[in-house]
């Protein structure tokens, strides 16, 4: 005796879910983007350089859109952030 699912065939499409919009595609771009405005004003290697890591990888594996801004604002926070403690540090 069959149940009421137990035969069913393939029809050939794929349900993948409800298409993700906003800014939820973005998350690691938008952490990135953060940690390195951080990065620019308190301990840039830390957290400038965890930024651009993660603005790497969200460039290189999970390919988000604003994963170019992410690398741009972690890579100016790491150097200005290098370059604002230097100057504050020779003062």
């Amino acid at each position: 005796m069959a149940t009421q699912y137990g035969n069913q065939q393939p029809t050939g499409q794929q349900h993948h879910g409800v298409p993700q919009r906003g800014a939820s595609n973005n998350v690691f771009s938008i952490i990135a983007i953060v940690l390195g405005v951080i990065g620019f004003i308190f301990l840039p290697i830390v957290f400038a350089l965890a930024g651009l890591v993660m603005a790497i990888i969200a460039k290189t594996v999970r390919h988000e859109r604003l994963s170019t801004v992410a690398i741009v604002v972690s890579a100016i926070g790491l150097v200005g952030g290098m370059v604002l403690g230097a100057v504050l540090a020779s003062m």
